[in-house]
Order: C-alpha cells, then structure tokens, then sequence
C-alpha cells in the first residue's frame, strides 16, 4: 500500500480540488551501489517504483571520473520517470520537478561530512530540500556500546553523558547541523517549505529516553545527542518521530539492515553489540501549508544484533520491503505530507 501511496503524488477529490502530496526520501545507497552485485540498478528500480517527488542520497562518490548524478538520472528516466539532479559529492539530490537553483551548503572535506541545497517549485510553492551525511568518526554512540568511534576496536563501555558529549563533539556533525541551522533561517524568511534528509551518523535524543535506555545495549543511558539537538531546536521536526513518538514501540530502525546479498562481517561494525539504531532521519519545517500524513521505513525486514541476523516483525504501516536486490546495509526513510 505504501508504494501505491508514495506514486500517487496527486489526488483529485469527487469535487475536483487538486490535494497535492509531496514525498520525499532519505537513502543510503553504499558507495553508489556499488558495495551490492546489482545495486546501482536495484537502487534505481527502488526510487523509480516509490518516485517520491525529492530524493536525498548518502554516499555519492563519482567513481572512476563519472557524474553519479547524470547515471541515476538517465537510469531512472530509462524506468519511465523524469528526475533532475546537479552534480555533487558524499550527498546528492533528486527532484521531480525542476531544479531552479543548487548550493553547497556543508563541503565534503576529507570525507567528514556534506550539506547540499536545491531550490525547486511545487504548485507555486518555493521549496528548499537539503541533503545531508555527517561526519562517521567520533561516533560515540558506539562507546556506550563498548567499541571505539573512530577504530571500532573493543574498549571498556563509555556510560558517563558529560563524557559522551564531550567525546561526541570531537566530530564535525554538530558544526555540520550548525550551518543547515543558519541557512534554514533564511529559507524560512523567503516562505519556503523546507525539507532536510540525511544520514547522521549520530542517534536522536527522542530514541536514548529513560524508556529505551535498557534496550540496544544503551547500557541504562540516556542522552540528548547534539546533531539532533541542534536541528531540533533549529525548528526542524523529525517525521518519523511525529508520526511514531513512541520509541518502544516503533523504533525506527534504520541501521544495520540484514540484506540477505551481503556477509554479516560486511555488515555490522560491531559484531558483539546491539548496534540497532536510527541514524538515516526525514525533517521538516512546520508551515501552514503542509500536513504530514505518513512516514515509513524501507528495506530489509531483518536486523542484526550481536552479529546474528534476527527476524523482526514490523506492521504493514511501519516498513516496505524491498523489490528484490536491496542495495544498501541502511534501510531507507519515506515521509508523505499534504499541501493544503
């Protein structure tokens, strides 16, 4: 029902007012594709069936001197569906409609991170989407699990919040979520409807609460982790969190997904701990003129806790299987919203 959901992206009501639905993705695709055999092309196959309207991509590298954005582009339009896209690097963009204006917001710099912008128009309306993938070091959500943030070798669990914080802050993801912040602010005085998706390499502090904080190995804590934070109070709202507040019952879960193609050793970086978490997020600005109406996972249905892959069970609501291959070790991140 969810892909049905995702292509209509315009509803005609018996009286003929036009309700336009805006969707939108978050997706880690791995290097491109490239660490799956078929999975630049099944990667394709998953965006061109669920055609949300804007796309935002973790791990864009360029290989071998080509343009990621033009190949997924002529991909997707060899799938019957038109996307526009500009070049970039570590994070990339997909709109249906055309691209009026491209900033990079955050530069990739020694692979700690990127921030890029697009500007495009839906039914009169400016929208700025952002992309985003901070920086993989100094995740110190792996310390409380008992494994190094920067080597991922074992160590002596880190439980104590002042030292986790401080730790945390080693990296560049909250001077990342610092900018989006600052450039949002200008977005919202232009009247845009914004929307940011990314890969954060870092937990939100609405999933490490007091009622989580003996689940996946948070070994009792609980922690308002920074990045998050600083959006958060930046006036960006977390969709799956909006529509799922209960971390317990629906935890989201967007990494390490159990793809059935791919090794467990290749998959999980920390082979003794419940490294379950949500990292891949969806955020929006409140605004008058949208609604939010759903927001899913996609991908593997399994996890993999303590290096063994487990069977979890999720409602229909909550997750979308993949069409086959699934290109990533992320699961992917939908949200759907109402234009009034």
């Amino acid at each position: 029902m969810n892909r049905l959901l995702a292509a209509l992206v315009m509803i005609v009501s018996v009286f003929g007012v036009t309700a336009r639905e805006i969707t939108v993705m978050q997706f880690n695709v791995w290097q491109e594709g490239t660490s799956v055999e078929g999975g630049f092309e099944a990667m394709a196959d998953e965006i061109a069936a669920l055609s949300p309207d804007i796309v935002m991509l973790s791990e864009v590298r360029n290989y071998h001197g080509t343009r990621f954005c033009d190949r997924i582009v002529k991909a997707l339009a060899d799938r019957g569906v038109t996307y526009h896209s500009f070049y970039s690097y570590d994070t990339g963009l997909l709109s249906r409609t055309e691209i009026t204006d491209s900033v990079t917001i955050f530069p990739c710099v020694d692979d700690h991170g990127s921030v890029y912008k697009l500007i495009t128009e839906i039914d009169g309306n400016r929208v700025a989407a952002y992309t985003a993938h901070l920086d993989y070091l100094n995740d110190t959500y792996y310390e409380v699990r008992g494994y190094d943030g920067n080597s991922w070798k074992e160590m002596e669990p880190v439980t104590d919040v002042a030292e986790l914080t401080r730790r945390n802050l080693l990296s560049r993801r909250d001077e990342g979520a610092q900018v989006i912040v600052a450039d949002v602010a200008l977005e919202k005085e232009k009247g845009s409807l914004i929307f940011l998706g990314g890969d954060l390499n870092e937990p939100s502090g609405l999933d490490w609460t007091e009622a989580t904080a003996q689940t996946a190995d948070h070994h009792g804590v609980v922690i308002d982790w920074p990045s998050v934070k600083i959006l958060r109070e930046g006036g960006l709202v977390d969709a799956y969190r909006a529509v799922y507040p209960d971390p317990v019952t629906h935890p989201g879960y967007t990494y390490p997904s159990s793809n059935p193609a791919v090794g467990v050793n290749r998959l999980s970086w920390a082979m003794k701990a419940d490294e379950r978490d949500r990292i891949d997020y969806l955020f929006y600005v409140p605004d008058s003129r949208l609604e939010i109406e759903a927001a899913w996972i996609a991908g593997p249905q399994d996890d993999i806790i303590k290096g063994e892959r487990v069977a979890t069970e999720w409602g229909q609501r909550d997750i979308t299987p993949p069409l086959g291959i699934w290109p990533s070790d992320h699961r992917a991140v939908m949200a759907r919203f109402r234009l009034k």
